[in-house]
């Protein structure tokens, strides 16, 4: 099983600091980290689409909220049966 996490801020001048702290605090090693500066509008993000195209069954995903998956609540729920149903692994939300 292997650990990933990902966070992601909506604008360019936004901070990610907050969300990788809790990331190093859990454990996760900085090569398994995944970060996007971008909108949540949809899933089209350039470190997150490497990030799922890493995990396989038994993985765990590690994200500090459930908006930093995405704003658009129909896609996350989504994009959350495809983690944990197609690809079989877990999603952990720290807050």
């Amino acid at each position: 099983m292997n650990t990933y996490a990902y966070a992601r801020v909506s604008a360019k001048d936004q901070n990610l600091e907050r969300q990788l702290a809790a990331f190093h605090s859990f454990g996760i090693e900085k090569n398994r980290i995944f970060a996007d500066k971008k909108s949540g509008k949809d899933f089209e993000r350039k470190e997150y689409k490497k990030m799922i195209k890493k995990m396989k069954s038994g993985d765990l995903l590690v994200i500090k909220s459930i908006d930093r998956l995405g704003r658009n609540y129909d896609r996350i729920i989504a994009e959350w049966a495809h983690i944990t149903n197609t690809i079989g692994a877990d999603i952990l939300v720290l807050d």
